[in-house]
């Protein structure tokens, strides 16, 4: 039986992705999200706009996604209720956060330089994309309530940098899907992927299909 009922929060599942971005002293920030979806080379990440990330991607506008497997989720549960804010903005500090100088360190990663932007990767990550951010969009604008408190920013990937563990025999440029096991956050809980349900009608139509300009683009960067 369906029923009507008022959640307060519509998290049904995403990946979990960890951004790092630089912050006004020059040093590296490292914060867990699962606001994010894709299209193409393309990436929309949901933030608030209060946030030390949302500030540095407004201010520099480089960041890097590194999407952890499930095996990592000591390391991303490691940096929950910490921020890079000084001082700790005052409805974190209400829930709880304290500010924390050294996101790597405190996640146990290693920072790795990328190639195309200044944000460090996380070395441990298997999925490590570099990113620029193309357009900020408001979210909830029309509402006085929550107008310029939640942004979505638009994130052009220039460099994508797989382990060799994931990406399917045969094929250097594709991710086997039966190897990759990302972190999936659902309700403020965290999971793993299980097993294929079953072969989907869209796997017959080649990957390359989809194949977005971002690609060369990125190739030049």
């Amino acid at each position: 039986m369906i029923v009507t009922r008022e959640p307060a929060i519509l998290y049904f599942g995403t990946p979990v992705a960890l951004l790092s971005t630089i912050n006004p002293d020059g040093s590296a920030n490292l914060a867990p999200m699962s606001s994010v979806f894709w299209l193409g080379w393309r990436a929309m990440l949901g933030l608030g706009a209060a946030s030390q990330t949302a500030q540095n991607l407004i201010e520099r506008r480089e960041v890097v996604i590194n999407l952890p497997s499930a095996a990592m989720a000591d390391a991303v549960d490691a940096l929950a209720l910490t921020t890079g804010s000084n001082p700790v903005p005052a409805y974190k500090a209400a829930r709880g956060y304290r500010r924390e100088g050294d996101k790597f360190a405190r996640a146990g990663l290693t920072p790795l330089p990328s190639e195309t932007i200044a944000p460090p990767r996380a070395a441990e990550a298997p999925v490590q994309l570099e990113a620029r951010i193309e357009a900020i969009h408001a979210l909830a604008a029309e509402d006085p309530a929550q107008a310029g408190k939640i942004l979505s920013f638009e994130a052009r990937i220039t460099r994508a940098h797989l382990h060799e563990s994931i990406v399917l025999e045969g094929d250097p440029n594709r991710i086997d899907p039966d190897l990759w096991r990302p972190l999936i956050m659902s309700f403020q809980k965290f999971y793993g992927l299980g097993p294929e349900v079953r072969p989907s009608t869209l796997s017959t139509i080649p990957e390359a299909v989809y194949r977005s300009p971002d690609v060369d683009r990125a190739r030049a960067a």
